[in-house]
């Protein structure tokens, strides 16, 4: 992680102006919704994200991208995007969070940006995935990624005054996730299953009042950055640690400076004090209504947040065809 400049901080709302590259993302990826191509949903939600980010007063360095120059032209690690201008800021991207979900028309797929200021998102370097936790204000003081997770199911049931018959959790559907699996269901908790998509899951863990009551599991290293930028936003906890596939991984790592071992908090993953995170639905889900197009142009429903203000925004918003296409072109048609 680059050491943070003198440069100001950013001093206006640039989730208001973040939201736009979110919006056309996820219109440009929801007419792949359904069509088993999800390397061109992404594609297309990289493209028009791109194409809205030039337009941001900013001048950012993506940090959480789509991978490496060579493999990923657009938006990919270490490229410089806005126009330039003050002030100077980490970008985490995800043009399409669920790219199979997208692709098979299932819930929660979503278009998601992050950011905030220099030097303050954490890179995860060589590690894909790390085991994360993460759970609502309220329960937040229990997350432990050392204690058994039978334990931890069992406190919160005492927290919540409930059952643990009543606690759910929700996480991706691995193999290697089977040990925990057997320990969620004998200590008597109940699991809700995803196929992707762990950000759109980290959001309905922190929300309060949410049926879901903690996120568990391994996933990728890229969203637990995105979702803790969330979490700065909208309150809640998420703890991680890396999670090395194999022996080259781990040496690379070590070689990188990283600490395999070292318990990664939000403020961690995230250490700025004036964070942007926007979200907008492609296909619906638990948080957002996905794209709906009409006769007219298209809807879209967003979560747009900024940290430091502490303001959470609901955006419905209806898009213009033809106004859409001489913006887009054929992303639309």
């Amino acid at each position: 992680m680059s050491e943070s400049p003198s440069a100001p901080a950013p001093d206006r709302n640039l989730a208001l102006e973040l939201v736009r590259t979110t919006e056309y993302a996820a219109i440009a990826a929801s007419r792949w919704t359904g069509r088993g191509q999800k390397e061109s949903a992404d594609g297309a939600a990289v493209d028009a994200m791109r194409l809205m980010l030039d337009t941001v007063r900013m001048d950012g360095t993506v940090v959480i991208g789509e991978g490496e120059k060579d493999e990923a032209p657009m938006l990919y690690n270490g490229e410089r995007i806005g126009d330039g201008s003050p002030p100077l800021v980490d970008i985490a991207v995800d043009p399409l969070e669920g790219t199979d979900l997208c692709a098979r028309g299932l819930p929660n797929s979503l278009a998601v940006i992050a950011l905030a200021e220099r030097g303050t998102m954490f890179d995860p370097g060589p590690c894909v995935y790390m085991e994360k936790m993460a759970t609502s204000r309220s329960l937040a003081h229990l997350l432990d990624l050392d204690r058994p997770l039978g334990e931890t199911l069992a406190l919160i049931a005492k927290e919540k005054g409930t059952p643990i018959g009543d606690v759910m959790v929700i996480m991706l559907d691995r193999p290697r996730h089977d040990e925990a699996v057997r320990e969620i269901r004998d200590a008597g908790a109940r699991i809700r299953f995803i196929p992707h998509g762990d950000v759109s899951a980290a959001l309905i863990a922190v929300t309060e009042d949410s049926p879901v009551d903690l996120l568990w599991g391994i996933g990728g290293t890229p969203e637990g950055v995105l979702s803790a930028a969330a979490i700065k936003c909208i309150g809640g906890k998420i703890i991680g640690r890396l999670w090395p596939r194999d022996d080259g991984e781990r040496s690379a790592a070590a070689e990188g400076g990283y600490d395999v071992t070292e318990i990664l908090d939000t403020d961690r993953l995230v250490a700025g004090d004036d964070v942007f995170f926007s979200a907008t639905g492609v296909t619906d889900g638990d948080m957002l209504a996905g794209v709906r197009f009409t006769a007219q142009g298209a809807t879209t429903e967003s979560l747009v947040m900024r940290s430091r203000s502490g303001t959470v925004r609901r955006i419905s918003a209806t898009h213009d065809r033809p106004k859409l296409r001489a913006l887009m072109g054929s992303r639309v048609d």
